[in-house]
């Protein structure tokens, strides 16, 4: 008898556990659709890459990962004076933090600073 209710009570476990990560993945997946259709900001960039104005995040985080090594740590895509920029803020070994403009038409980077230092621009001496 014992046997037949801890096999009744797994089977009611899975039941439920099962319904609960299929509500969870569904909240989730909801989430994530309502979001990107209800954020102008990720319209406006979508339409931006389509467009042929902005590099993809992804070749941008390739050339970042590759010069700049570390932890992505936000990134952001903004207008300035007429242009797209990405701003990217990195965490390097070592823990400094670090801030990067880069066009993102064509990937150039515009300047960055570290926590703590001056920003640099593209052709100053470092």
């Amino acid at each position: 008898m014992g046997l037949k209710m801890s096999s009744i009570i797994t089977t009611q476990s899975r039941s439920t556990l099962t319904g609960l990560l299929i509500w969870m993945m569904l909240a989730m997946l909801s989430t994530g659709v309502s979001y990107a259709a209800d954020n102008p900001d990720h319209e406006r960039a979508r339409q931006a890459v389509e467009a042929g104005d902005v590099l993809p995040l992804r070749t941008i985080l390739d050339r970042v990962e590759r010069e700049y090594p570390g932890q992505v740590m936000e990134v952001e895509l903004d207008r300035e004076k007429g242009e797209w920029v990405y701003e990217i803020k990195l965490l390097r070994k070592g823990g400094a933090l670090m801030k990067l403009k880069i066009h993102a038409r064509d990937g150039t980077i515009l300047g960055f600073k570290e926590k703590n230092d001056k920003p640099y621009r593209q052709g100053e001496p470092r």
